[in-house]
């Protein structure tokens, strides 16, 4: 277990902003890692975050679980199962910095884009229901597994498909905890072959998952008492920031 005390000054705030991630306030979570490694290195960062997250996933699955698209999860998860392989075969090839910059850039061209809409809502709910592209979802939803994979960077690629559905926010919500909950559990066997689950990152876990606990609840009940016809544009701005400091690291990584 770490017993560096700065290590905890990043990460207890790190840990919080997942809880509020997996309470649904969608994309904030992506900075944990990057908070982490001002403490421990990027490897052993994402190592500790992982477990945090499956514990996280089971507060928030089982807060939403009777709001979710079906049709969309048969849609992405076959694929996003593709992509963390190519996350794991390529782990020695892919530049974490290229894949952050390439996915920020494209999150924040598409949250502006929709912000860029008279009203967000509006133009969501001109959409029909139902993935009207499945092969944007493969896409997406390959993407998100890779990014997922490689950086814990996966909620970008599956909001680009998800969000113009126009889905209500609780099935928004559902649909994409139920996602990455499956997609968290997928991503062990990578990491074990990998052996990046090691036993002091999960002692160190074990110390935050109370916290980890307590702030997923914090952000289910915080994203309950956001209006529902506002929470979308909520999501679109929390998108733009998240593309926007994975375009910073990325671009300072690949510059560094």
């Amino acid at each position: 277990m770490l017993t560096d005390p700065f290590f905890y000054l990043v990460a207890i705030p790190a840990v919080i902003l997942l809880g509020l991630t997996k309470g649904g306030f969608a994309g904030i979570g992506v900075v944990a890692v990057p908070m982490m490694t001002l403490a421990v290195s990027p490897v052993m960062a994402a190592s500790i975050i992982l477990p945090i997250l499956l514990v996280q996933d089971v507060v928030s699955v089982w807060s939403f679980r009777k709001t979710w698209d079906k049709a969309i999860l048969v849609l992405m998860l076959p694929a996003a199962a593709v992509g963390i392989f190519l996350g794991w075969a390529l782990a020695a090839l892919v530049e974490e910095a290229a894949v952050e910059l390439a996915v920020g850039a494209i999150s924040v061209v598409f949250a502006l884009q929709r912000l860029w809409a008279e009203h967000a809502l509006r133009a969501a709910d001109s959409i029909e229901a139902g993935p009207a592209r499945p092969w944007l979802g493969v896409l997406c939803g390959a993407t998100a597994g890779f990014t997922s994979q490689i950086a814990h960077a996966g909620g970008p690629p599956f909001q680009i498909y998800v969000l113009p559905r126009g889905l209500p926010r609780d099935v928004f919500i559902g649909t994409s905890a139920i996602f990455f909950g499956v997609v968290n559990w997928m991503k062990v066997p990578a990491y074990l072959a990998l052996g990046q689950l090691t036993p002091q990152a999960l002692a160190t876990a074990g110390v935050l998952l109370p916290l980890a606990i307590a702030s997923t609840w914090a952000g289910v009940w915080l994203v309950r008492r956001v209006p529902a016809e506002g929470f979308y544009k909520v999501i679109y701005v929390l998108l733009v920031l998240v593309g926007g400091k994975l375009m910073f690291d990325g671009a300072r990584g690949l510059l560094t």
